[in-house]
């Protein structure tokens, strides 16, 4: 049981809440009780999908009440600092908005966004720690500017899903290769399945990018880093893709023609038949090439699937904390 779940960090043991996210596939109503007379309010500051469905559907299934609040549309505009002097555009401070949210709900999730100019103030996540200070109640992360940790539980469900059926007897090699994009894209997945694949210490890590779009190594201690993807790829069984700006030269986009960063199915010749794995939203012919993800190789749809029993697990594990 965990109170708050903001990262990894706060998984005292990973493979119980894998099997308990598995336990939830294969029976969604096995607890339709646990949350009964509970509510759950999801507050998002940018837009979703796959996280906001598949946490209602989540909460549903454990007889919560979820009650979504699009504040970054719907709400006032809030100060964070404290001693701020309130003439500006900011209406309502945390500290009293917070308050009031933890008397309303049980549970709060909280999903956020990077600036992607000031890289010190995105990896404080001042706004994900003021809710958890100043509401009272338990929180959880449905994204926040540094970490994704209810997607990466899910992505992990996902690789022990496909390791149950394609078992070598040796680790698994799992490869995190950055993408081309359109524009800069904050580092918060990346960040977070490389903490959560390194904390599950399962398989041989690679992580590949180009030159300077290195991650913050608090998040990848233990990989192997490379700028080589052909490298990279070889004797891969899982390749997760995704792009992220840059963490040092913060929230700037790569120059130049990066093109041929993007997988293809002749890249996956070089692998041990891999499982492509992509958080979605994705760019087609972009990121990824039509032909992996339209191919039996590709597991989005598994994983975008999976969101919904790695939040059951998670809520599960806090409710029970407070009952």
């Amino acid at each position: 049981m965990f109170r708050n779940f903001l990262s990894v960090k706060d998984v005292t043991n990973m493979e119980l809440l894998v099997q308990q996210a598995m336990s939830y596939k294969a029976q969604q109503l096995k607890r339709p009780t646990l949350g009964a007379g509970k509510k759950i309010g999801l507050l998002f500051f940018n837009p979703s999908m796959r996280t906001r469905l598949s946490t209602q559907i989540a909460a549903s299934n454990l007889g919560m009440e979820s009650i979504v609040y699009n504040i970054d549309k719907e709400g006032w505009k809030m100060e964070f600092e404290d001693g701020a002097i309130m003439n500006g555009d900011a209406v309502e401070h945390i500290k009293d908005a917070a308050p009031v949210l933890g008397q309303y709900f049980d549970i709060l999730g909280i999903r956020t966004f990077p600036g992607l100019t000031d890289r010190e103030a995105d990896y404080q996540e001042t706004l994900l720690h003021h809710f958890k200070k100043h509401t009272g109640i338990p929180v959880v992360s449905l994204e926040s500017a540094t970490v994704h940790p209810l997607q990466s539980l899910a992505d992990i469900l996902t690789i022990e899903e496909q390791l149950k059926l394609r078992s070598t007897g040796k680790k698994p090699k799992v490869v995190l290769t950055w993408a081309p994009h359109i524009k800069p894209l904050p580092q918060c997945v990346a960040n977070s399945f490389s903490e959560w694949v390194n904390a599950w210490g399962k398989s041989d890590f690679v992580i590949t990018h180009p030159p300077g779009f290195e991650l913050d190594t608090a998040f990848t201690n233990g990989a192997q880093i490379t700028t080589n993807q052909e490298e990279a790829l070889a004797d891969a069984d899982f390749v997760y893709v995704k792009n992220w700006s840059s963490f040092e030269n913060y929230g700037q986009m790569a120059t130049g023609d990066t093109s041929d960063w993007m997988l293809t199915l002749d890249k996956l010749k070089a692998t041990h038949d891999a499982k492509v794995m992509h958080c979605l939203p994705v760019r087609r012919n972009v990121e990824l090439s039509d032909e992996v993800l339209d191919s039996p190789y590709s597991l989005v749809s598994q994983q975008a699937g999976n969101r919904v029993w790695a939040a059951q697990a998670v809520l599960s594990n806090m409710l029970e904390n407070i009952l």
